[in-house]
């Protein structure tokens, strides 16, 4: 397991630094345009549902298909790996982050919370789609956008007028973080953590990377 989690993050490294990338030219335009950070927190209450939701999806679809537990397992594992990682990546990371920089609207946001109404309805909808349809595949390039959409309008929430070079390297720091590590382990560590060793499903990347190591000896 641990292997598989460092094959994961070792994966992810490109589609992150793109995200990142993208993130930070929509925050230079967002600072230029001078962007109000209510239009931010708008946006944030759009992307961090939509990240819940998909993130309940391929969690509970992991679980489901490999798990063979029952149904309230199902439900629990899709609601804590979708609701717990996503606010991690979307919350509290960049929260952190605007502490850090001593931005002077830093607030949690803590969506299941603040949105409960949007957010864990959209969490519960992502689990009976994968009790309906359970899929473990879903574009990484497209889960890693919507995490760095949610990461970068919540940090942008609490934006002012004076962001200086050192914020924005600050900020881009902490988006990578955001979604690097949540993502890797929202989708696919945490639900086979639940998983007996038998019933797992092979790691693609480590077989290659055996595969690999085997013809070069």
């Amino acid at each position: 397991m641990l292997r598989r989690i460092v094959h994961e993050l070792q994966h992810h490294v490109l589609f992150t630094f793109t995200g990142t990338v993208l993130g930070v030219a929509v925050l230079l335009g967002m600072v230029f345009a001078h962007v109000p950070g209510d239009v931010s927190h708008r946006l944030f209450e759009v992307a961090h549902p939509l990240h819940v939701l998909l993130s309940a999806m391929v969690t509970a679809g992991m679980y489901r298909l490999h798990g063979r537990g029952r149904w309230w397992a199902t439900i629990l594992i899709g609601y804590v790996g979708s609701i717990g990682i996503a606010t991690l990546s979307d919350c509290v990371i960049p929260y952190v982050g605007e502490v850090l920089m001593r931005m002077e609207h830093a607030h949690p946001h803590i969506g299941f919370i603040e949105e409960w109404y949007v957010v864990n309805p959209l969490a519960f909808l992502g689990i009976a789609i994968a009790f309906r349809w359970p899929r473990t595949k879903f574009p990484h390039a497209g889960h890693v956008l919507i995490s760095t959409a949610a990461s970068l309008f919540h940090m942008t929430t609490a934006m002012s007028t004076d962001w200086t070079t050192g914020m924005i390297f600050t900020t881009a720091v902490f988006l990578f973080l955001a979604v690097w590590v949540p993502c890797c382990t929202s989708d696919i560590i945490f639900p086979l953590l639940f998983v007996p060793p038998e019933h797992r499903p092979p790691c693609e990347h480590c077989h290659k990377h055996e595969s690999e190591k085997t013809k070069s000896h």
